[in-house]
């Protein structure tokens, strides 16, 4: 069995791991924070439960779309997420960690890819991309606590 390309990124959130989980579990906010900065995202269909899809169409700057399609392999509420992303382009699972912490939830965000070169080029902008995510998703919550 080949090793798979790890890239992990981990934030401490100020937001209990039940509301940090919410903003992944909901559409509405989801769709509020999800990808880099400058993207914005319909969310086509979200089926959220062991085995059901949730497709996302992921709009770049630029007026790109990107569409996704993913399947929520685990789910345990407020401690862990896995799901698999098929396309487009990067195929790789993510699994989501929520762990309570003195000030908020550490989350620690697994993605697994086949360690291709392609992949391996990748990395270091996923890496980045993900910070940016967690920045986005950071002022969500922000905001929700108002």
């Amino acid at each position: 069995m080949t090793e798979k390309l790890e890239i992990v990124n981990e934030r401490l959130l100020p937001a209990e791991p039940t509301a940090v989980f919410n903003a992944v579990a909901d559409p509405k906010t989801l769709a509020l924070w999800w990808g880099p900065h400058g993207f914005t995202n319909r969310i086509d269909e979200f089926d959220f439960r062991v085995g059901g899809d949730w497709r996302v169409t992921m709009t770049a700057s630029d007026g790109t779309d990107f569409a996704n399609r993913w399947t929520f392999h685990e789910i345990e509420p407020a401690k862990r997420l896995v799901a698999h992303h098929h396309e487009p382009m990067h195929v790789f699972t993510l699994e989501m960690t929520f762990e309570e912490a003195e000030q908020g939830t550490r989350l620690t965000w697994r993605m697994m890819f086949e360690p291709t070169d392609e992949n391996r080029e990748l990395q270091k902008f996923i890496h980045a991309a993900n910070e940016q995510n967690f920045e986005r998703l950071e002022q969500v919550l922000l905001e929700a606590e108002g």
